[in-house]
């Protein structure tokens, strides 16, 4: 006899017949298909079923030996190429199901990425997927349910997890593997080298549009100068020659439309891994790169930005900057320091999402402008110590010559054609020479200590739309300006990392004592070692994908309610 409070266990057929039996029923008699189903060629697991038609979809997963899926052991026997195998098998199920509306699976973007929905190890592949049980009404179409378990799962199954034909993309697979291994070995060809992030030759840096990550067709292949070409060797790909751009102060130039932003998207982008044929495969930034913009009317909660900001009309305090409402130049300083705090060693900045008042004070306005009256120092006088406390920034400025004789290098973007004109700006520096207020040194900042916060009244909500907004409880978080969330698993995954550091019972809460940084670290060692159940939430999450850490504490700093303390 079925029950609706316990898993059932048995076959295809089972299930089959069971639906075929639910005919005509309530829509809650569908509870009673809770269990494990074995389908020979892999197991269908029913986790949980929609409570109406109109609530969010039944959770279900199929897992599989993948020797008996003719997926080669070699492909497996590391953690790195499990992720990879994973990745490509969560594309492949996504594909699959388009022609079934009532199956659905996350969409995976150009960045391969360890993901919740899909699980690979030498000995089991999962898969989680979310299956709309069908109803009229509030009736349940038996038949139609039949049919999805009788026939759209198992050709889904066959079609995503059968290595075995001679029409399987083993081929495929194989590429999809080994591209990603060569992208690790490039990150650790940046730390041997000492270097802030590669552009291979060839590489195709321009997206199609605005809304598609997809490669421009016909777009103009990078090409890098021979001043700053190095060759690394990679395992599969084998010898590949690029750009190496060194620590400290790299400023991209040129004419608008000339490609410089372009340039700085695709380093920012590189700090994941991407899928063959993207064109920036072959493209590593460090992975603790932090771009960093303006945002009028972010909340900042006890941000020290002295080192930007000081003397503020009123006496408020710079060294524990809070606000409801920052302005552009406010909410860049405190964007900075947030980033060095959170442990990024590389700063990407463009102009065009700057403070301009933030990033540069001209001769003129220096004199028009007493100093004693100007609470702010511009980036340009801070720059030359962040190098030197080992954080490099690359910059695009295309309307203020004042970073030319603070770079180290200076690239000029001309039709897509990037050209190393550090001695021509150099010389132009020194033949108009600029009034200098370097700082000599960075100032030590703030350490924040995070604090719990109180008790929801009622039941806990967290939840994420899109790549932007997590709302806890009843306070939303803006991520717009966090450039470098790239799937909204992401945004998912940071809302139950935030909800489970926030909640000092739970095993990933904050601990007295920990910096904010030390509590964001102690959480992605817990992911490394445990994967994302680590971050709490559902047993068993859908469509989540492991974020940067440094992006969770970028998350943090944007919760309006977040508590901290602060110790020198």
């Amino acid at each position: 006899m079925y029950s609706e409070d316990t898993r059932q266990t048995g076959s295809d057929r089972d299930l089959i017949d069971r639906c075929y039996d639910l005919d005509g029923r309530n829509y809650g008699a569908y509870k009673s298909l809770r269990g494990d189903y074995d389908y020979q060629d892999f197991t269908l697991h029913i986790d949980r079923v929609q409570s109406d038609p109109y609530a969010p979809p039944s959770a279900l997963r199929i897992t599989a030996d993948p020797r008996q899926l003719g997926i080669p052991a070699h492909l497996l026997d590391s953690k790195a190429k499990q992720i990879a195998v994973a990745d490509f098998l969560a594309r492949l199920f996504h594909q699959a199901v388009k022609q079934t509306p009532e199956l659905s699976i996350a969409r995976c973007g150009q960045e391969i990425l360890e993901r919740s929905y899909a699980h690979a190890t030498a000995k089991t592949i999962e898969l989680r997927f979310q299956c709309q049980f069908p109803a009229r009404g509030r009736t349940i179409l038996g038949r139609a349910m039949a049919q999805l378990m009788d026939v759209e799962i198992p050709y889904t199954a066959q079609d995503t997890l059968d290595f075995t034909s001679p029409e399987a993309p083993l081929a495929q697979l194989q590429e999809h593997v080994e591209t990603y291994l060569d992208y690790l070995a490039l990150q650790q060809a940046l730390k041997e080298n000492n270097w802030v992030s590669f552009i291979a030759d060839g590489a195709i840096l321009p997206r199609r549009s605005g809304i598609s990550d997809l490669p421009l067709t016909d777009a103009i292949a990078f090409s890098s100068p021979a001043s700053l070409r190095a060759t690394v060797e990679l395992p599969y790909v084998g010898s590949v020659s690029g750009m190496a751009l060194k620590p400290g102060v790299t400023l991209i130039v040129g004419g608008g439309f000339h490609g410089k932003s372009t340039l700085l998207n695709a380093i920012q982008r590189a700090v994941y891994p991407h899928v063959p044929a993207d064109g920036r495969q072959l493209v590593a930034t460090r992975p603790q790169a932090m771009k960093v913009r303006a945002a009028d009317g972010r909340a900042v909660t006890k941000v020290d930005i002295s080192p930007f900001i000081t003397n503020l009309p009123g006496g408020a305090r710079t060294t524990q900057f809070s606000t409801e409402n920052a302005s552009g130049s406010t909410s860049q300083a405190a964007a900075i320091m947030e980033a060095l705090e959170g442990g990024a060693d590389t700063l990407l900045i463009d102009e065009d999402t700057s403070a301009t008042n933030l990033m540069i004070r001209d001769a003129r306005m220096r004199q028009l402008v007493a100093k004693e009256k100007e609470p702010i120092t511009p980036l340009v006088d801070r720059i030359r110590s962040l190098a030197a406390a080992d954080v490099s920034t690359i910059l695009v400025m295309g309307g203020s010559g004042d970073y030319l004789d603070v770079a180290d290098t200076v690239l000029l973007m001309d039709e897509y054609q990037c050209k190393d004109v550090t001695v021509q700006a150099h010389e132009i520096a020194r033949e108009l020479p600029r009034d200098r207020f370097d700082a000599t040194e960075f100032p030590r900042f703030l350490q924040r200590y995070p604090q719990p916060l109180a008790s929801p009244k009622g039941k806990s909500k967290t939840r994420s739309r899109g790549l932007n907004q997590i709302s806890l409880d009843r306070v939303d978080i803006d991520l717009s300006d966090v450039e470098q969330i790239v799937d909204p698993g992401q945004t998912e995954s940071i809302a139950w990392a935030l909800r489970g550091l926030l909640d000092s019972s739970r095993p990933t809460g904050f601990r007295q004592g920990l910096s904010l940084r030390e509590t964001v670290d102690a959480l992605d060692q817990a992911i490394e070692t445990h994967g994302l159940v680590a971050l709490g939430g559902p047993d068993k999450p859908a469509f989540w994908v492991r974020p940067r850490k440094i992006d969770i504490v970028a998350a943090l700093n944007r919760l309006r309610t977040l508590s901290l303390g602060a110790s020198a």
